[in-house]
């Protein structure tokens, strides 16, 4: 039966404000990162001077190095850690719910008590903070999103295979290297993607995490930093360039585990 035509016209003017309301600030936020003006509001002609003021300034670079070390690091750690734990809660006997909440929780914690719970961690073992708290923080709660996205593809995994190989001689090592790693390769990828755009955009732990001085701060806390004195097109820019990787890895993401699902 077809939808009626005032209907059809309602809900896709619904939809249309819903994508307004979320997106017309960040076109806003990314045509003032063209703004020749040096006010954040007026225009006064497109220029890409603010591109240029950014690679010049060495605090916004040593914040960029920063955080393309933590990501780097973080999601390396959590694509390793997040693959096997998947692998070992999708091949146990006997599931268990209190297990895999305790695996999601993470997920689901608001940002401001895990970030409180990690410091003070930190501080009862007498760690100094710095970049490697932050790796080890991101990668607390990157590795349940890399563990959910994994999984998803071992839903439909065909474990027969596996078994195979290892009735033919192969060992779990070559097993793993030569059957189950190039087929779950573009979840584990997609999952890979997701934790770094993640940790490049987190702010708030890494903000407890970090510790004082300038050699931790990542790029979020940098652009923080900035706002306080008020918004400029320099920020506009940073954000602008902050917010297409994550996009981009975003989109990655997602384009291969869809791929995936709709192959097996």
């Amino acid at each position: 039966m077809r939808e009626p035509r005032a209907q059809a016209f309602a809900r896709r003017g619904i939809l249309l404000l819903v994508f307004a309301f979320l997106y017309v600030p960040v076109g806003v936020l990314v045509l003032l990162s063209f703004n020749r003006s040096g006010l954040p509001t007026a225009w006064g002609g497109f220029s890409l001077k603010w591109y240029g003021e950014l690679a010049g300034n060495a605090e916004i670079l040593s914040a960029a190095w920063n955080t393309l070390v933590v990501a780097l690091s973080a999601t390396a750690i959590a694509t390793l850690l997040g693959t096997l734990l998947a692998l070992g809660i999708e091949r146990r006997a006997r599931r268990s719910r209190g297990l895999e909440a305790m695996v999601f929780a993470p997920m689901i914690i608001p940002d401001i008590v895990l970030a409180v719970a990690l410091l003070s961690f930190f501080s009862r073992l007498d760690v100094t903070t710095g970049l490697h708290t932050i790796v080890i923080s991101h990668v607390v709660f990157d590795l349940a999103f890399v563990c959910a996205v994994v999984r998803a593809r071992l839903k439909s995994f065909d474990f027969t295979m596996v078994e195979a190989s290892r009735d033919l001689g192969a060992s779990a090592v070559t097993t793993f290297r030569r059957v189950t790693l190039p087929l779950l390769l573009p979840s584990v990828v997609a999952g890979a993607l997701l934790a770094f755009t993640l940790s490049v955009d987190e702010f708030i732990i890494a903000f407890f995490t970090a510790g004082a001085g300038r050699s931790s701060m990542t790029l979020p806390m940098q652009i923080y930093s900035m706002i306080r004195f008020g918004i400029t097109p320099e920020i506009n820019a940073l954000a602008t360039i902050v917010m297409a990787v994550s996009a981009t890895a975003l989109v990655i993401s997602q384009r291969l585990n869809r791929g995936r699902l709709l192959g097996s």
